[in-house]
């Protein structure tokens, strides 16, 4: 399991590590464009709203020693989803489509 902390200790997010690494990848992609979004994350028996901008504090920390594979369509999907209304929010990946294996760890 990966964590993403949002602004401090109280606001962490457990999740696993190949979805946070296309989080990761997403996010990434939206703030590099310095576009501001929604994102929304299931936090106890609820889901928790976080509006991301460059200027908040994200750490997101991975604890495996692989990086995990990437699936294109997912990312894809999920860059919909953060340019939609709504906001980013965690889709489920596409069956049948091809998986990228990332460079290793340094």
């Amino acid at each position: 399991m990966g964590r993403l902390t949002y602004t401090g200790i109280e606001n962490n997010f457990e999740i696993e590590e190949r979805t946070l690494a296309h989080l990761r990848l997403v996010i990434m992609n939206k703030l590099r464009r310095d576009e501001s979004f929604m994102m929304h994350l299931p936090h106890g028996d609820g889901i928790r709203s976080l509006w991301v901008d460059a200027s908040m504090p994200l750490m997101l920390t991975f604890h495996g020693s692989k990086n995990p594979t990437i699936n294109p369509a997912w990312i894809e999907a999920l860059m919909a989803s953060a340019n939609s209304a709504y906001g980013l929010q965690l889709v489920r990946e596409p069956d049948n489509t091809i998986v990228h294996d990332p460079a290793p760890r340094a």
